[in-house]
C-alpha cells in the first residue's frame, strides 16, 4: 500500500499540493528538527503567498534575505503554483534598515539592552511590555525590534524585527552586532534609561556622591534625561572588556572614547 503522502504526480500527494522548499542552511534551527535538510516538502493550499509558506514552515520574514521561486527573485506576496522550488536565503549581513532610529528590545532582553547602550546604540527597553505594546512602539518610533519570540517576528504589522541567536548575552550581542554593524559611541549613554550622557561639573553634583568617590574621582558625566551621576569606576573594568571585544567584532577602527568618564 502506497503511503498516504507519496508522491503521485508533479506537485502533488495523495494528501494535496506540496512546494519544495529550498532553505538555506542558517536558517534551518526554524525549522523543526525533522525538517532540518536541504530539501523539504510542505504542504500549499492553492492560494496560500510565498511569504505565508514561508513562514507556516516556521522561518519568520525579518530572517529572509532573497526568495528565488521559477529560477528568478519573488516578493512574499507572490503567488506561486503546486510543484515549485522555493529557494530561501538569509538576510544578508551586514544589514541595512533605511530609517531606522534604533533598537527596541523584548522584554527578557534587559542585559543585551544594557551592552548596546554602554556602546552608545540607542536602545529602548521595558521589561513589562506586551507584545501589543512593543508592536506599537516598535512601528511608531520607526525601531527595530530584537526579540527570541518568532511569533511576534510574523506579525505583518511589524515595521522591522531581527530574531537575537544566543542565549549568553555575549553571544546575543556579538549576534546583533554582526547583523548591523552599528557605528558604536561607547561611553555615551545612559544604561539605566537610554538618555544621552554629558560632562557634568563635579561640584554641581557632589551631594549625589559618597565621600569616598569625591576624593577619589575627579570627572563625571550625568544623563541628560534621568540625571544618572557616572564615573570611571573600579567596576569600569567589565565594562572596558565589553567595548573592546565590541570593537573587535565590529572591526571598526575607533578606540575607546574617554571624552566621557564613564
Amino acid at each position: 500500500m502506497a503511503h498516504p503522502t507519496s508522491r503521485t504526480s508533479a506537485g502533488t500527494t495523495r494528501s494535496g499540493a506540496v512546494l519544495t522548499l529550498l532553505p538555506h542552511r542558517d536558517l534551518w534551527p526554524f525549522l523543526p528538527p525533522r525538517r532540518r535538510r536541504p530539501q523539504v516538502e510542505v504542504p500549499w493550499d492553492g492560494t496560500a503567498s510565498l511569504g505565508h509558506v514561508v513562514q507556516a514552515a516556521g522561518i519568520p520574514l525579518t530572517e529572509v534575505g532573497e526568495l528565488v521561486y521559477g529560477g528568478a527573485a519573488a516578493q512574499p506576496t507572490r503567488q506561486p503554483r503546486a510543484g515549485g522550488d522555493v529557494k530561501i536565503g538569509p538576510v544578508p549581513r551586514p544589514q541595512q534598515v533605511p530609517g531606522a532610529a534604533g533598537f527596541l528590545l523584548d522584554v527578557g532582553l534587559g542585559t543585551l539592552a544594557r551592552r548596546l547602550r554602554i556602546l552608545g546604540l540607542d536602545a529602548a527597553y521595558r521589561n513589562d511590555a506586551d507584545d501589543d505594546a512593543l508592536l506599537e512602539a516598535a512601528n511608531d518610533q520607526h525601531r527595530v525590534l530584537l526579540t527570541q519570540d518568532r511569533g511576534l517576528l510574523m506579525r505583518r504589522a511589524l515595521w522591522a524585527g531581527a530574531d537575537v541567536r544566543g542565549n549568553r548575552p555575549d553571544d546575543q550581542l556579538a549576534d546583533v552586532l554582526a547583523r548591523f554593524a552599528p557605528r558604536l559611541a561607547p561611553w555615551t549613554r545612559c544604561t539605566a534609561c537610554n538618555g544621552e550622557l554629558a560632562w557634568v561639573p563635579k561640584g554641581e553634583i557632589a551631594d549625589q556622591l559618597q565621600s569616598g568617590t569625591r576624593r577619589r574621582y575627579r570627572d563625571f558625566a550625568q544623563c541628560r534625561a534621568c540625571r544618572r551621576v557616572y564615573w570611571h569606576g573600579a567596576h569600569s573594568r567589565r565594562l572596558d572588556r565589553i567595548v573592546a571585544e565590541a570593537l573587535s567584532l565590529t572591526c571598526s577602527q575607533q578606540t575607546l572614547d574617554r571624552r566621557l568618564p564613564y
